[in-house]
C-alpha cells in the first residue's frame, strides 16, 4: 500500500486525482506509469483494499476499481462505491458480456479490459472525472451484443437528446443544438429513464443509461464523441 502527494497543479486546473485498487503490485505499476503520460493526471493511492486506498486518497476523482480482488468478485462493493459519489472504472480481465453489464448496472460509470492498452486507460480515466461516457472497444462489442428484447420506444425527440447528451456531457449545449429549452431537455433525458425502469431495465446513471441505448440500437458507439470538440467549450451539467 502506498500513498504519494497531490502533485503541484501543472496545466493551470486542479490535478486529476486517481485511486488505483488492484491486488496485482505488477498491474498497479503498468497502469501507474501508463497514467503518468498523461500530465492532468495524478495517482494518489494504490492497494489492494479499496477501503483502505481511499482512507488514503479521500479526495480521489476516480477509483480505478479490479473487480475480482484476493479470489472474490466484489461487484457488491462497487455498487457501495458507486452509491456514495465515487466515479468507479471498472478495470477488469473479466470481460464476458453478463459481467461487464452488471458491472454498469452496479453504477460504475465505465468498464476497461485489462488487454486494453494505454490509450484506452488514459481516455477513460479522463472522461469519467468529467462525467463523460467513454466506450472501449470490449465494453461496445458486449454492448451490442446483448440480446434481451425488453427494449423501450423512445421517440425521435427523446433518442436524439439523449445522443446529443452523451457525446456534449452539458444538457444545456444539448439544449441550444435543439433549440429548446433545457428543463425540455431533462424531461427528454427523465423520460427514457422511466422507460426503462418500466421495462425493468433501470438505468439510474448516465453509463448505464448510455450501456441501454447502445444495447437496444438506439446509439451507436461510434457515435459517441463526435461533438466533443464542441462540447469541450462547454460548462458541463450535472
Amino acid at each position: 500500500m502506498d500513498a504519494d502527494p497531490v502533485a503541484e497543479d501543472v496545466t493551470g486546473d486542479q490535478p486529476i486525482g486517481v485511486a488505483i485498487v488492484d491486488d496485482h503490485p505488477v498491474v498497479i505499476d503498468g497502469v501507474r506509469a501508463w497514467l503518468a503520460t498523461e500530465r492532468r493526471l495524478r495517482v494518489l493511492a494504490t492497494g489492494d483494499d479499496p477501503d483502505e486506498v481511499l482512507r488514503l486518497a479521500p479526495s480521489a476523482d476516480v477509483v480505478l476499481l479490479d473487480l475480482r480482488l484476493h479470489g472474490r468478485m466484489v461487484i457488491d462493493k462497487l455498487a457501495e462505491l458507486s452509491a456514495a459519489g465515487r466515479r468507479v472504472v471498472v478495470y477488469s480481465e473479466h470481460t464476458d458480456p453478463d459481467t461487464m453489464l452488471a458491472a454498469l448496472d452496479a453504477g460504475a460509470v465505465a468498464f476497461l479490459a485489462k488487454h486494453e492498452g494505454r490509450e484506452h486507460c488514459v481516455a477513460t480515466v479522463l472522461a469519467a472525472a468529467t462525467d463523460r461516457p467513454y466506450v472501449s472497444p470490449t465494453l461496445a462489442g458486449a454492448m451490442v451484443g446483448d440480446p434481451r428484447p425488453d427494449r423501450p420506444a423512445l421517440s425521435d425527440k427523446e433518442r436524439e437528446a439523449l445522443l446529443l447528451w452523451f457525446q456534449s456531457m452539458s444538457k444545456a449545449s444539448v439544449a441550444r443544438r435543439m433549440r429548446i429549452s433545457e428543463h425540455t431537455v431533462k424531461q427528454y433525458v427523465d423520460r427514457a429513464r422511466i422507460k426503462y425502469t418500466r421495462a425493468g431495465r433501470p438505468a439510474a446513471t448516465k453509463a448505464a443509461l448510455l450501456a441501454r441505448a447502445i444495447e437496444d440500437g438506439l446509439v451507436r458507439p461510434e457515435e459517441i464523441g463526435i461533438y466533443r470538440s464542441q462540447a469541450q467549450t462547454d460548462r458541463p451539467t450535472p
